[in-house]
């Protein structure tokens, strides 16, 4: 029998988070990607099979979902010290870009060559023949626009191999990748399932479930607004925005560099910067500590107001809704700006996750709960949850 493993990712614009099995793993991966040669140059080839496979992810891949089959990449950290390395574009739909797919099958094969999963999948010789239930997840106007639907079938029903070229550890092995099954979650249904179940699919906020929310995730492409009501989200007014952090990421890079002539590698170093406990808005130039406190607020500031406007947009249609919750990776960083604006101007009952990790996992956490649920219910797999049952009173 064909063991099937649960695979929860969510590639978000900015970084890949997956979790894996009976939680026992987890991945976040920068999501850049750079077209690379076989034989990439390295010093210290002997040194690399004890560095971490995540920080040298070097692959050739195969598969039929593609655009640019038996391409090599570089991802995550070693393709941003590329010169040619890419981001996801704004305005580009997630599930119409190899990159996408790129990050996801990376990832799915990084946890199938660990050791603790030989006993898992079959191996024979250098190749590894692994099979995934996976949960994933799309915007909500692309399931709107029926997108998932073709997504899904470019995962089933074929064969994606990842080779590892040059990969700390890995180098060498290929892996073959399965889908027993695949499902694909709106992602603002997906952050009402985080906000009221745990783990275990029990209720964990009971005063939320018959309430009518608002939930505006703010990735680095686009902006979600889900409407929450008699627990299910009202497809018809759920909106998706074309706007995102990541614009403003590059906009604040850009200047960064025209002004102070340091380059920054990648929109999560910027991030880190925006973030960081200590010396927030700091860089270093020349050896010298060096605010853009400026450059960073003049252009947040500006995206925030963008933000709010569709928040003001979206509740004056829904005029009952009760609470609206910030998430997703751009809520962190324009949290203090929203809440300046909230303050001053409409005064909105808002909330944000005080937990930046929560809020950046929320939906990787919400696949992992459906997919487990799915397949326990389905007898795919045996997940942590197979002894619970979902309690909706």
């Amino acid at each position: 029998m064909t063991v099937s493993r649960i695979a929860a990712i969510d590639v978000g614009n900015d970084s890949l988070k997956a979790i894996f099995g009976k939680l026992d793993a987890e991945l976040n991966i920068p999501n850049v990607i750079a077209q690379d040669v076989e034989d990439r140059p390295i010093i210290g080839i002997e040194e690399l099979d004890s560095q971490d496979p995540v920080s040298g992810i070097h692959i050739r891949l195969h598969s039929p979902a593609l655009k640019e089959n038996n391409s090599i990449y570089r991802v995550g950290s070693l393709a941003t010290k590329s010169g040619n390395s890419t981001e996801l574009d704004p305005g580009s739909n997630k599930s119409e870009e190899d990159q996408t797919l790129v990050m996801m099958f990376a990832s799915l094969a990084l946890d199938a060559a660990r050791d603790e999963n030989k006993e898992i999948f079959k191996r024979n010789n250098n190749v590894i023949e692994a099979t995934y239930t996976l949960g994933t997840g799309l915007p909500l106007r692309e399931v709107k626009e029926g997108k998932d639907v073709g997504y899904r079938s470019q995962l089933l029903g074929s064969v994606h191999q990842v080779e590892f070229l040059v990969t700390p550890k890995y180098q060498g092995l290929k892996v073959n990748i399965k889908f027993d099954e695949v499902k694909v979650y709106p992602e603002g249904f997906a952050a009402f399932i985080n906000l009221v179940m745990d783990n275990d699919l029990n209720i964990i906020n009971k005063e939320l479930i018959d309430k009518r929310i608002l939930i505006q995730d703010i990735g680095g492409l686009s902006t979600d607004v889900a409407v929450i009501k008699d627990r299910k989200v009202d497809d018809d007014k759920a909106q998706g925005f074309n706007l995102g952090v990541s614009e403003s990421l590059d906009a604040i890079r850009e200047e960064i560099y025209a002004r102070h002539g340091v380059e920054l590698d990648s929109r999560m170093d910027v991030v880190d910067i925006i973030t960081k406990k200590n010396d927030r808005n700091h860089i270093m130039v020349k050896g010298s500590r060096t605010s853009v406190h400026d450059i960073v607020d003049r252009i947040l500031m500006d995206l925030a107001k963008k933000q709010y406007r569709h928040l003001r947009n979206v509740w004056a249609r829904n005029s009952q809704s009760e609470i609206c919750y910030f998430i997703g990776g751009g809520s962190i960083v324009l949290k203090d700006y929203l809440k300046t604006l909230n303050n001053s101007l409409d005064g909105y009952n808002i909330d944000f996750f005080e937990d930046e990790k929560e809020s950046v996992w929320m939906m990787a956490n919400s696949y992992y709960k459906l997919i487990s649920d799915f397949a326990r219910k389905n007898q795919k797999v045996q997940p942590k949850v197979e002894e619970k049952t979902v309690k909706t009173k």
